[in-house]
């Protein structure tokens, strides 16, 4: 629970990444959260548990493959639990914002749901650009672009190799 607290300013923009605890277990929690929530919407949004499992297998991989490839460059392998821990356990959370919306968007697709669906995806997105920011040292803008190239990998290439 200590560690959960830790981790927890991040969702709100506070804390440096690089300084929080190294923990596998909770980096292994946190991935099986992050994939049996993302394989729960995802069944709920094809309706077929294979794909579904298939193309969240394939998001959980590029992600940690992105953050393994970025790390390398940047020579930071040395920080690859923390980060990727970071950036999942910020995805969880915002998931847990994300389950209820998309149950009310798909029971009456009412507009509002939409648009707070959006601004949940945009907190995402800021999290993430937080953490690369801090991480690899580099500006806004450039964490900006490495975090639209991060979900553009993660999420549209796994939509694209599922198709094959």
């Amino acid at each position: 629970m200590n560690i959960l607290r830790q981790y927890l300013p991040l969702c709100w923009l506070k804390g440096k990444t690089l300084r929080l605890p190294r923990s596998v277990d909770f980096f292994k929690q946190n991935l099986l959260f992050y994939f049996v929530v993302g394989y729960l919407m995802q069944a709920n949004m094809t309706d077929d548990p294979i794909e579904s499992f298939v193309e969240v297998s394939i998001v959980t991989i590029l992600t940690l493959m992105f953050i393994g490839v970025m790390l390398v460059l940047n020579r930071a392998l040395y920080a690859f639990i923390q980060v990727a821990t970071a950036i999942i356990f910020c995805s969880n959370c915002v998931a847990l914002f994300i389950v209820p919306v998309m149950i009310w968007l798909t029971v009456s697709e009412d507009i509002l749901s939409y648009y707070l669906l959006g601004l949940l995806l945009f907190w995402d997105f800021t999290l993430v650009t937080n953490i690369i920011r801090h991480v690899l040292a580099i500006n806004v803008y450039a964490s900006m672009v490495l975090s639209l190239f991060y979900f553009t990998v993660t999420y549209l290439g796994a939509f694209a190799l599922g198709q094959l």
